[in-house]
């Protein structure tokens, strides 16, 4: 199998073209160490602290974020699987299902998604920072996230994947030591099984679980395109599950127990009792810059998925498929930028606001993930022409009214099902406040699709690459 190709420069130049196969370079094992250590990190450790904040039992927390981490993980690996046949960017692909210019329509709700987990994750490790050097106003430390944030970013694709591995190995000696002091400070066995069953929390930890994962599928292959085409489908497809769901899974157990044996310290500075947990001074400090790094690599994705998606909408409408170094250079900070003044104005009620966030992500992701999945392994079966992608007039169109309505139905049949602090579902209140809307959005959408799909597609007999990369 091809290693990384020595020659590749350090600062990526590709954006939304297709990657040719004379700069394809790595291994699926990078795969697995940029998503394992973008999991390793405080967002996730909150997300998984969530189950029992609102009021599940540690125990049950634990195994519902571990179904919804696995089912989710499903999803957004197989995802993960198109980037090394494809050579592109996720959303691009879309373009297939929905059009040319029809893909805006989830992609506006996928750049929403990348600004609120991007100005979420600077909140927190703005926190760190200031910490570590010392300083009370929180926007000093969000600032310098931030700009640490476009620096990796612009560099691009190699560099993440650097930081990836460092994450990694960070992140297993942080979290492991912090497991430790935990253990040693509070009796971890006595809050843990001490609650009945309750479907409700279960659901909603699943709920939790599943949504971390399937908001990484509009973004996961872009981050596969640069492995070799020759690259085995399920070895792309194992490396990025395991190392997405395990890397989340340790967190978020973590996070329960912590929840469990310390709620209200927790809630009131998730930051700050984390640093407190690891004990001296010293160790503290060492902490804050795991959540520094930890927190980093997530981010960069965040801003490199972010800029890759308004590069995408907006050529839709203006052509082109490549910009200078400068203009990329201006996309991925003007991206960060706003991230960052979101993260400075944001709501102090922080755990409410970002449970709420996740699970309506869930609503409108969950019918895009749906929608691709099906067309690209069952209706098109793995072939696409790619120049097409890039051409309103060409085969796939401007629009394409079987998906958009379909993406739009599977929002729609959601409705009744949800659970969320301003809306709750007829059905939701007969299941005793139970979510199970991602459920509905993923097969609800997919046997809404599948039949028009059927009669509309718009599969090329066999794959076509731009005749430079054929």
């Amino acid at each position: 199998m091809a290693t990384t190709n020595a020659k590749a420069p350090l600062r990526e130049r590709r954006t939304i073209d297709v990657v040719p196969d004379a700069e394809r370079h790595g291994t699926p094992r990078s795969q697995f160490t940029l998503w394992f250590g973008a999991n390793l990190q405080i967002t996730a450790i909150v997300d998984g602290a969530l189950a029992v904040v609102f009021g599940a039992d540690a125990l049950w927390a634990i195994l519902g974020v571990l179904i919804g981490n696995v089912l989710g993980g499903v999803v957004m690996a197989l995802h993960a699987a198109q980037g090394p046949r494809l050579g592109l960017p996720q959303m691009i692909s879309s373009r297939a299902q929905f059009g040319v210019k029809g893909a805006a329509v989830p992609l506006v709700l996928v750049i929403l998604m990348y600004l609120g987990f991007a100005a979420t994750g600077t909140v927190l490790s703005g926190q760190a920072i200031n910490r570590l050097i010392g300083v009370d106003e929180p926007a000093v430390g969000i600032v310098i996230f931030g700009a640490l944030t476009a620096v990796v970013a612009v560099v691009g694709y190699r560099l993440i994947h650097i930081v990836g591995r460092i994450a990694t190995v960070v992140g297993i000696v942080g979290i492991g030591y912090l497991v430790v002091r935990l253990f040693a400070a509070y009796d971890v066995g006595a809050v843990v099984g001490v609650k009945g069953f309750d479907v409700v929390t279960f659901l909603l930890a699943i709920s939790l679980g599943a949504g971390w994962q399937l908001t990484f599928g509009p973004y996961v292959a872009d981050y596969s395109r640069y492995l070799p085409r020759s690259t085995p489908e399920r070895t792309t497809f194992w490396a990025t599950f395991a190392g997405s769901v395990i890397g989340s899974q340790i967190s978020m157990t973590f996070g329960a127990l912590v929840a469990a044996c310390a709620s209200k310290a927790f809630l009131s500075n998730q930051v700050g009792f984390l640093g407190d947990l690891a004990g001296p001074a010293a160790a503290a400090a060492v902490v804050y810059l795991v959540i520094v790094v930890g927190k980093l690599t997530v981010n960069v994705l965040n801003a490199y998925g972010g800029f890759m998606s308004v590069l995408t909408t907006v050529t839709a409408f203006g052509g082109g498929s490549r910009i200078s170094a400068l203009a990329r250079t201006l996309y991925i900070v003007g991206f960060v930028a706003v991230s960052v003044i979101i993260a400075i104005a944001a709501s102090a009620d922080f755990l409410e606001n970002f449970k709420n966030f996740v699970l309506v992500l869930l609503m409108v992701f969950t019918p895009w993930s749906a929608i691709n999945l099906i067309d690209y392994y069952v209706i098109s079966k793995e072939r696409i022409d790619i120049p097409a992608l890039y051409d309103p007039a060409g085969r796939y169109g401007s629009w394409q009214w079987a998906a958009l309505f379909a993406y739009a139905a599977g929002i729609v049949i959601q409705i009744p099902f949800l659970a969320q602090k301003l809306y709750t579902g007829p059905v939701t209140e007969l299941l005793g406040g139970a979510d199970i809307s991602w459920i509905v959005g993923l097969v609800g959408t997919a046997a809404i699709y599948y039949p028009l799909a059927k009669r509309t597609s718009r599969a090329p007999a066999a794959m076509i690459y731009p005749p430079s990369d054929s």
